[in-house]
């Protein structure tokens, strides 16, 4: 029966570790990958390489494999509780195994059935024509709310894959009007395929920052407008913020404080545009002088007003 040496196979050595492992598995899967390769072996290498890599990325696996490795024939007999199956009668049973891909050795230690790898199955079985694509990537991207009022492109730096120090750049385009927790789409620069297939994507998730004048609430935007008392009471006008630029508001008189005034159409842009609500809060100057407290004792006597109507 055949027998693999996996270290051999992906030229490392026994102590080698995990980010040893990928990155010469990556560097072989690339080389012998039947649609890069034409070479009469490249496929058969290719298997080689990939059934290396299945077993020594894996703790469990590895371990099995270093204890085992050329004695195999000697445990076969062993409890094969975790491994899919086991031998009765001198045949190995295992959980849906389909023959001829593995080595000899691999299919009797740990079972073909665990080949069956996730979102498509294993790459010997897909061959030329469906080479496994990389992963999806996810990432959170915090943005100011006038990139998401105004949108335009903005230069983001990540990781390429969730276990990589390598960064890679990308510019990308903020739709205008996006949304905390919108995601947007980004195809194949995602992680890249291991297998010479194509790249995965890159969902970005928007997360609009606090700011220092607004609050949204859905698509609309609040601005909080401290008045003095003396504006609140005979009116005014007022230059406000807003995302697009100052605007004048005129303020009745006799304005309450938590009263809310509506800038149609100055909220977050869309199909249909948010607004903006001004929010009156009513801002009185501090006693803390012989002055101005002989002034609020003034303004007592003046006004019979008792706010608590209950």
């Amino acid at each position: 029966m055949k027998y693999l040496d996996y270290y051999q196979i992906l030229g490392v050595s026994r102590d080698a570790d995990k980010s040893d492992i990928k990155k010469a598995y990556r560097k072989l899967a690339r080389k012998y990958h039947p649609d890069v390769n034409q070479a009469a072996n490249a496929e058969e290498k290719f298997k080689e390489v990939n059934e290396a890599y299945e077993v020594l990325k894996d703790a469990d696996k590895r371990q099995a494999y270093d204890r085992f490795g050329a004695d195999w024939k000697h445990g076969q007999q062993f409890d094969d509780a975790g491994f899919g199956g086991g031998f009765q009668g001198g045949n190995y049973h295992g959980g849906g195994f389909s023959g001829g891909d593995f080595s000899d050795f691999f299919e009797s230690i740990f079972g073909g059935a665990q080949q069956q790898q996730r979102a498509g199955g294993s790459p010997f079985h897909q061959g030329r024509q469906q080479s496994p694509r990389g992963a999806d990537l996810q990432l959170k991207l915090d943005i100011s709310l006038e990139e998401a009022f105004n949108g335009g492109s903005k230069t983001i730096q990540f990781a390429k894959s969730p276990d990589s120090s390598e960064m890679k750049k990308l510019k990308i385009s903020i739709p205008k009007g996006v949304s905390s927790g919108q995601k947007i789409r980004l195809a194949k620069q995602g992680q890249a395929s291991p297998y010479g297939g194509e790249a995965g994507d890159l969902y970005l998730e928007m997360n609009i920052l606090p700011h220092r004048l607004f609050r949204l609430e859905g698509r609309d935007v609040i601005l909080r407008l401290p008045l003095t008392p003396w504006e609140a009471a005979e009116g005014a006008n007022l230059k406000v913020p807003t995302l697009s630029g100052s605007v004048e508001l005129k303020i009745r008189p006799g304005m309450q404080s938590g009263q809310k005034m509506r800038l149609k159409g100055k909220g977050m842009p869309g199909p249909e545009a948010g607004d903006q609500f001004v929010e009156i809060m009513i801002q009185t100057p501090p006693a803390d002088n012989k002055k101005a407290k002989q002034f609020y004792q003034d303004m007592k006597a003046q006004f019979d007003f008792n706010p608590r109507p209950f």
